[in-house]
């Protein structure tokens, strides 16, 4: 499910073009596509009573877990002097990016407007325009809480899907011939 969700809403933030770096869309789908594949391994294995499907289905998310865990706990601990320098450091590489937050959220320039350069924003003919710093801070802050929050959430849901699948994995195929060995 978290699969599909990452997918459809990755195709439809670029579709409607709240994002409009093509590299996060397609890392977002390719994360989804992955996680796809791996809860159908983990379904056919439990389908199928294949033990080894379900061994190497159990490894693979532990390790999404670890991962998804240490971004979450990353996204609630970092403090804002840490935000201000990765937003700035992302301010500077892109002038797309600058320009979509600009016309976005109608701000000019990232502490302050440069004289010399024009801005996509509604409130820069009147030059009424705040920097978009504290605009982003604001979000970007807010963004990160609710993202570790739920990546937390589902980091747990994926131990406890380790766990049952660890549990669970040795049981014997109810369809199969009570004398086999195996």
């Amino acid at each position: 499910m978290v699969s599909l969700l990452m997918i459809g809403i990755a195709a439809w933030g670029k579709w409607f073009g709240l994002v409009s770096s093509f590299q996060v869309v397609g890392g977002i789908i390719a994360v989804g596509v992955f996680l796809f594949f791996v809860a159908g391994a983990g379904l056919i294995g439990a389908m199928k009573h294949h033990q080894v499907l379900l061994f190497f289905y159990m490894i693979v998310l532990f390790m999404v877990f670890i991962v998804q865990f240490s971004v979450s706990s990353a996204c609630l601990a970092i403090n804002r002097e840490q935000q201000d320098q990765l937003l700035e450091v992302g301010w500077n590489n892109s002038r797309s990016t600058q320009r979509d937050v600009e016309k976005s959220l109608n701000c000019c320039g990232f502490r302050q407007l440069e004289p010399n350069r024009t801005c996509d924003a509604a409130c820069f003919p009147n030059h009424s325009c705040l920097p978009c710093a504290e605009k982003i801070q604001e979000h970007a802050g807010e963004v990160l809480r609710f993202v570790g929050g739920i990546g937390l959430f589902f980091s747990f849901t994926e131990i406890l899907g380790v766990w049952l699948t660890y549990h669970y994995r040795n049981q014997k195929d109810p369809r199969a011939n009570p004398s086999a060995f195996l």
